[in-house]
């Protein structure tokens, strides 16, 4: 009986984690079942989650390429 919340909670913390996530990598991979990952931050990388899985990798568009941007205003 204590398994049924445990699994809710995980499937629901596994849920709420995806909400908000955004791309920090600068690479992206694009796989044949039209799925998306822009969560590299080597060609290496995306290639290797890629192998077998079909698709291309491609340079993240939304990334800043490793730059750091600074706040707009200073205090």
């Amino acid at each position: 009986m204590r398994t049924i919340p445990l699994v809710v909670i995980t499937f629901t913390a596994l849920f709420l984690s995806t909400i908000g996530g955004h791309a920090d990598g600068t690479w992206c991979a694009t796989y044949k079942n039209g799925g998306t990952n822009c969560g590299f931050y080597s060609l290496q990388q995306c290639e290797a989650a890629r192998a077998g899985n079909g698709g291309f990798c491609y340079s993240n568009p939304w990334s800043g390429n490793g730059i750091q941007r600074g706040s707009r205003y200073r205090r």
